[in-house]
């Protein structure tokens, strides 16, 4: 446990930081599990829904720097592959 004021301050503040982005990547992760399940399960529609779900959240992580801009561009890439390569619906 710091004793200088400032380390205090300093340790409340990395705290917040932490569990903020914990919360912003798991949710990141929840959006992109979606989009594949729908990908795994043959769906279509629900995989197009949640992929433009997906889509700004990885871009805001990105802004944000939770994510690297590139991994950001990757995870849309690889989705929106997975996505044309399934069947129509008709």
């Amino acid at each position: 446990m710091p004793i200088i004021k400032s380390a205090q301050k300093h340790m409340r503040q990395s705290q917040k930081r932490r569990l903020r982005n914990r919360a912003a990547k798991s949710s990141l992760r929840t959006v992109i599990k979606k989009v594949r399940v729908g990908i795994e399960e043959r769906d279509r529609d629900a995989a197009q829904k949640a992929y433009l779900l997906a889509v700004p959240l990885i871009d805001r992580a990105a802004s944000k720097g939770f994510i690297h801009k590139n991994a950001a561009a990757r995870y849309k890439s690889r989705l929106a592959l997975q996505l044309q390569a399934l069947p129509s619906a008709s």
